[in-house]
């Protein structure tokens, strides 16, 4: 019980993240996504240790173990418009995957490479 209560208490953190990010959109009439803003908020306060990671670490597990499921409604969306079914959607998809693997690619380099920088750091120290 205590788990659960943890759990909700730190997506409510994560929501207020998220909350805050498009309040500041609003306020400042910026053409940005304001959840952007917020995980932007978040990594800043995680980067400088203001926010432990403790604190959010097991609600965001939660919301990752059901990432898939956000999707759905957005996948289901795609039957109102049968032009992605043709070639131009065939184009449309054929971008985004290859856009996808590009970013994996990108990400997965990006990730070795500050693994390599740590431990240099680490056999110098």
């Amino acid at each position: 019980m205590v788990k659960v209560i943890r759990i909700v208490f730190q997506v409510i953190i994560l929501y207020l993240f998220s909350f805050i990010g498009s309040w500041i959109v609003q306020s400042l009439s910026l053409q940005f996504p304001g959840s952007i803003v917020g995980l932007l908020l978040l990594f800043v306060c995680l980067y400088f240790r203001i926010i432990p990671v403790e604190l959010i670490k097991d609600g965001a597990g939660f919301l990752l173990a059901f990432l898939a499921l956000f999707f759905i409604p957005a996948t289901v969306g795609i039957m109102d418009y049968p032009e992605l079914l043709s070639w131009a959607g065939l184009g449309m998809v054929l971008a985004i995957v290859l856009s996808t693997v590009i970013t994996i690619i990108f990400t997965g380099r990006f990730c070795q490479y500050l693994e390599r920088k740590l431990l240099e750091k680490e056999l110098i120290e």
